[in-house]
């Protein structure tokens, strides 16, 4: 395969602080995934990263990731093992091999969690994703946008348990179940999902999320580096823009159903002195306001990082007394087609809303 590249130990960090911000709250900051995957390349090791345009159309694809509240990450350490049984009873399944493994989102923990399958099981990572960010539920994917199946499903836990979901009456019963399958087994399971084609991953995936993920992780190392602004490093890089700084003062947070929810406030200083920001999460921050006006919301990516270091902050993580920039990042336009709004727009959380890009409106940047 001639679009392959090696990622280089340096590179790694870079990947996992880029694919907290693309997280936008879920899974946070990978950093036990990323002491794996370290620790596989000292033990000789390496990922290869593949364009997706160089897999061949009848190739097939693994589509790999945790299901699961990101809380219960920071109590059970990821095992790499775990992954690749779910990755291996999928492949006995379909009675195929993988030719790559590509992420179920490249958002967070499952950004990078792909890398260890692919060091383990000695195949390149696909440079794509079916998300662009991360996403609470598995039929939010472009695959289920293009009208693709949901099934078969492989899913394994840390007992031994290996379950696979041969068929369902649609993406949303795939999700259903294995939420259900999940929550038995800690609210954390290891997923490898349907099959994808080197065709449908052409035609339907999100393309560039691996190289766009190290991108932002490397102007923010960049930022650091220089003593500039990380956030604004984040928003030069990706065209984002900016919503709000500084103080969280409240946070509400439950984790039940295999996901964690909540809302959290933060409170105004400096250009945003007197006003208060609030956003609701559902493991990924989905709906954002300012003085109790909608903002922003879904499938646009909320962001909050660290004033100081840029580090993405979680949902399970985000604390009162943390200094926060606030950004916005704009979907894939994969996302936000009629037909993707039905399956990723706030009206797929419960929202009674239509979806209004933060980034089509006509809005006046206010720094601070």
């Amino acid at each position: 395969m001639s679009g392959m590249r090696e990622i280089s130990y340096e590179e790694l960090d870079a990947l996992a602080i880029g694919t907290g911000v693309l997280g936008t709250g879920g899974g946070t900051h990978p950093y036990l995934e990323l002491l794996n995957i370290k620790k596989l390349y000292r033990e000789g090791k390496r990922v290869w990263l593949l364009d997706p345009h160089d897999v061949d159309d009848d190739e097939v694809v693994a589509e790999v990731g945790f299901m699961g509240a990101p809380l219960v990450t920071k109590e059970r350490l990821p095992d790499p093992a775990q992954i690749c049984k779910a990755f291996c009873l999928m492949q006995r399944h379909s009675g195929k091999t993988f030719q790559a493994v590509m992420s179920s989102e490249i958002g967070g923990e499952n950004g990078v969690l792909p890398l260890l399958v692919a060091a383990i099981m000695d195949i390149p990572l696909l440079d794509a994703d079916p998300r662009g960010r991360a996403f609470p539920e598995m039929q939010m994917s472009s695959f289920v946008i293009a009208g693709l199946p949901l099934f078969p499903i492989a899913l394994a836990d840390i007992r031994d348990n290996e379950i696979l979901l041969t068929r369902s009456a649609s993406p949303r019963w795939t999700e259903r179940l294995g939420r259900r399958l999940c929550t038995e087994t800690g609210a954390m399971i290891a997923t490898c999902r349907t099959p994808r084609t080197g065709r449908q991953v052409k035609d339907h995936a999100v393309h560039g999320s691996v190289s766009r993920a190290i991108r932002l992780g490397q102007a923010v190392m960049e930022a650091r580096s220089q003593h500039t602004d990380p956030a604004a490093s984040v928003l030069a890089a990706e065209q984002g823009k900016y919503l709000f700084s500084r103080k969280v003062v409240d946070v509400a947070r439950r984790t039940t159903g295999g996901f964690v929810r909540g809302q959290a406030q933060i409170k105004g200083t400096d250009a945003c002195q007197g006003s208060l920001f609030d956003v609701d999460f559902q493991n990924e921050f989905t709906v954002a306001r300012i003085d109790g006006a909608l903002t922003v919301m879904v499938p646009d990516l909320i962001c909050i990082l660290d004033a100081d270091t840029g580090e993405a902050i979680g949902t399970e993580t985000i604390r009162y007394g943390l200094r926060v920039t606030i950004v916005s990042l704009p979907a894939a336009s994969v996302l936000t087609t009629p037909e993707a709004l039905d399956v990723v727009g706030p009206r797929a959380f419960g929202y009674d809303m239509d979806f209004v890009s933060f980034h089509d409106r006509q809005h006046q940047e206010v720094r601070a």
